[in-house]
């Protein structure tokens, strides 16, 4: 072979190892790039997802945008500014009985289920009417939804009658069904209607199902706590009659027991 064919053989070589160089260049270059490109997205992503998760924790709950609704719908079955004057009994009764109480309050729960039966009774026959006034605070310090979403309930159930609305908050009183203090079933729409389905009135009425579900009533219960919350009264149950608390004689305290509440009813009624 000849001097100049193995420089043309070198010359050819070494031109084959540039092109190959190039070509690997080019792809080590798009790789980086791709990487590159790769990441910025999974960053732009991630700052994405976290700029969204801020401005969902900002919003507003479906509770604070009830509290600042300039539009309230009310239940059938009330009176006054935002539907919050809630009285049931009958228009002959000359003193009507004020009763504040919140849905998870447990104390509430044991006047229920010891005089909540004596109460109704007096109602029906016209001793005196009921006033009452529903309370959320227990949601505040639980902390939870119950309180609130159970009260709309009870708007729900007033829209029906005054008559289911007294059945429904003595059954979501009641030892089958009242949960502890710190357990918020109340919070959950399924709960509020299992407890329904014990109110003749209430069980398969679809517009109830409707107004528990689609939270028709929770501006005006929000209303309604706004009505407690200004009212003074600083727990429950609470229990007035012209203005004065009714209490156990001797005491501070509400009457626990049915033969302590009429006791303190009559005073009250002669007062």
């Amino acid at each position: 072979m000849s001097a100049r064919n193995t420089q043309a053989n070198k010359a050819a070589a070494r031109e084959r190892l540039r092109v190959e160089r190039e070509r690997q260049a080019k792809k080590d270059r798009a790789r980086r790039q791709l990487v590159v490109g790769v990441s910025a997205v999974a960053v732009l992503a991630a700052a994405g997802g976290i700029g969204y998760a801020v401005v969902q924790s900002n919003k507003p709950s479906q509770w604070e945008e009830a509290s600042k609704a300039t539009t309230v719908t009310a239940p059938k079955n009330t009176t006054g500014t935002n539907g919050t004057t809630v009285v049931v009994g009958k228009a002959s009764a000359k003193k009507t009985l004020e009763l504040y109480e919140d849905s998870r309050c447990p104390v509430c729960a044991t006047f229920e289920q010891s005089v909540g039966a004596t109460v109704e009774k007096d109602v029906e026959a016209g001793k005196y009417k009921i006033k009452y006034i529903g309370a959320t605070f227990i949601d505040n310090g639980a902390p939870g939804e119950g309180s609130k979403n159970a009260l709309s309930a009870l708007g729900a159930a007033l829209n029906v009658s005054p008559e289911a609305f007294l059945k429904y908050k003595s059954a979501l009183y009641s030892a089958e069904f009242h949960p502890e203090e710190n357990d918020d079933k109340f919070a959950e729409d399924s709960y509020l209607l299992k407890v329904a389905d014990s109110v003749p009135a209430l069980k398969g009425n679809a517009e109830f199902k409707k107004n528990v579900e689609d939270g028709t009533f929770d501006a005006w219960a929000m209303k309604m706590s706004k009505a407690f919350d200004d009212s003074g009264v600083t727990g429950t149950p609470t229990l007035k009659m012209d203005g004065k608390k009714v209490t156990t004689a001797g005491s501070d305290n509400p009457p626990m027991t049915a033969a302590e509440f009429t006791t303190a009813i009559d005073a009250a009624l002669k007062g």
